[in-house]
């Protein structure tokens, strides 16, 4: 007991190491004024990011198996990386610490602390030396003083203007909404779904059928590009866990059916989903980054094997295509 107690301690210890050599780095980069000074900050984020990818590669957490302080600590430090200087193009390298962080940040806790975070799209410009000429600058200001006067006389206006700006500004209509409607009303499916008990071929998917409009929805398999990575069952679980959490967003216009597929490592991971539309949402491609871990394949409904294939996954047929179900999950 004593060495598992020693070695957790280690371990631990390792983990806010390396949790504030990121910290300070992020920071130096934040900070930083000269380019010179960057290069070495930019070269010890990376020796830093690698090996955090590396652990993550085959746990969910920094210690042990669920949430811990060193999470806590490594998502708030890592948070302000990806909101100030880490892009899509540098996160792209580390996709381990890509999925650890924002299956972070989605959980309900943390989004109530972070709130919406969302990546930055560029790296700030370096600042540049002239503060001479702020200075002469701010010399003709006392001329500009009798303006001061103009404004306290003009009262009635601002008030005006206040007004205005108090009135909520209606919020743009999502593009889906304003689709022709469909004879499909999603929200009958996903009831008639959860609650066939049995029967299921005779009343889900006949009903599936006899409701789906292929004029206003879309049908969809997905295909994990990396299955060669999930070697460890748990871990890929988490990782499409996390990806329905994101799909929330489409909820309103989505239903979808996840397979994780084996009884040994490299466990596969297929989907089906029925989207809103001929084709996949562009807000959800632009705001679910899981998307692109996907292969997407557009359902031929003039293929009858394809659309036994649709069947065999929104009940869960098991085996599928030879072998056995690890899980199957639903986004409804």
């Amino acid at each position: 007991m004593l060495k598992l107690d020693v070695h957790s301690h280690l371990h631990t210890c390792l983990v806010l190491h390396g949790q504030t050599k990121i910290s300070m780095t992020i920071n130096s980069l934040t900070l930083s004024s000269c380019c010179k000074a960057e290069e070495p900050a930019i070269a010890a984020l990376k020796r830093s990011l690698g090996a955090l990818n590396t652990h993550l590669a085959s746990n969910t957490y920094l210690v042990g198996h669920g949430i811990t302080l060193a999470d806590i600590i490594m998502t708030c430090n890592l948070s302000a990386g990806f909101r100030r200087i880490m892009t899509k193009s540098f996160t792209s390298e580390f996709p381990h610490v890509e999925r650890y962080f924002w299956t972070m940040v989605n959980q309900p806790k943390f989004h109530k602390i972070l709130g919406d975070l969302k990546q930055t799209e560029s790296v700030p410009p370096v600042a540049s030396k002239k503060p001479a000429q702020t200075k002469e600058s701010a010399k003709p200001e006392p001329k500009d003083e009798p303006k001061k006067e103009v404004k306290k006389e003009v009262v009635k206006p601002k008030d005006v203007a206040a007004e205005e700006e108090e009135a909520p500004k209606p919020k743009p209509k999502n593009p889906l909404d304003l689709l022709p409607p469909s004879k499909m009303i999603l929200d009958e499916w996903k009831r008639l779904y959860s609650n066939t008990k049995s029967n299921f071929r005779e009343v889900a998917i006949k009903g599936f059928w006899d409701m789906f409009d292929a004029e206003g929805y879309s049908l969809w398999f997905c295909n994990y590009k990396y299955n060669d990575e999930n070697t460890v069952s748990f871990v890929t679980l988490n990782k499409v866990s996390g990806f329905l959490q994101r799909m929330d967003l489409a909820r309103k216009y989505a239903f979808g059916k996840m397979l994780i597929i084996g009884s040994e490592p490299p466990f596969k991971v297929k989907g089906l989903w029925l989207f809103r539309g001929k084709e996949i949402p562009q807000f959800v491609l632009d705001e679910c980054y899981d998307m692109e871990l996907y292969e997407w394949t557009k359902v031929d409904l003039n293929d009858e094997a394809q659309k036994e294939r649709v069947n065999q996954m929104i009940e869960d047929a098991e085996p599928f295509e030879g072998e056995a179900l690890l899980d199957a999950k639903c986004f409804k």
